[in-house]
């Protein structure tokens, strides 16, 4: 073998798995070929943990029958490949497999839970005024100032310095509440 020759093994598959095919041993020939299987087991799953699953089963078939599959095949990794890809798609199988029925079951539509549901600031707006809220919205989550906002909504800027000076009276005091500090 040349200098160049495992440079060539790591990069070209053809003569990878040549190489591979002439390991005797199967713990020689997992040893050699583990990265190659997960990688390809990788691009056949697209996760890597169901990689690692499938290349391990398949694995766990071919040590039992390791000598039939060394004197049968004429290349080993092709018939753990091609045993992959039969895995794959056989577990894809069990997996997806649709249950026709005849009528469709009575369920409600499950719409998803707000995550600020219970978070006291947010019910504290949602109780405002919708004047109040939309001021409120467009000032401080918006970043709008109070000219942009009074010419958004077609009033004057003394209302929108009103309705934020209610709303955040009615804020402070509906925080207090929720806190358990009453006054």
């Amino acid at each position: 073998m040349t200098a160049a020759a495992p440079l060539i093994a790591e990069s070209d598959p053809a003569w990878t798995g040549r190489r591979v095919a002439a390991v005797a041993d199967f713990g020689d020939f997992v040893q050699e070929a583990l990265p190659g299987l997960l990688r390809y087991g990788h691009v056949l799953t697209g996760n890597p943990h169901d990689a690692a699953d499938l290349v391990q089963t398949v694995l766990e078939k071919m040590g039992a029958r390791w000598s039939y599959v060394q004197q049968k095949t004429g290349d080993p990794l092709a018939y753990v490949r091609r045993s992959m890809a039969n895995a794959h798609v056989s577990r894809w199988r069990r997996t997806r497999r649709e249950n026709l029925v005849a009528d469709l079951p009575d369920t409600s539509p499950c719409a998803p839970q707000d995550p600020f549901e219970h978070e006291p600031l947010w019910r504290a707006l949602r109780d405002l005024p919708p004047r109040q809220r939309t001021v409120m919205v467009l000032r401080y989550y918006e970043g709008l100032s109070e000219v942009e906002i009074a010419e958004a909504l077609g009033i004057s800027q003394g209302t929108v310095k009103s309705q934020a000076s209610k709303a955040i009276a009615s804020l402070r005091t509906k925080l207090r509440q929720a806190e358990g500090g009453e006054g």
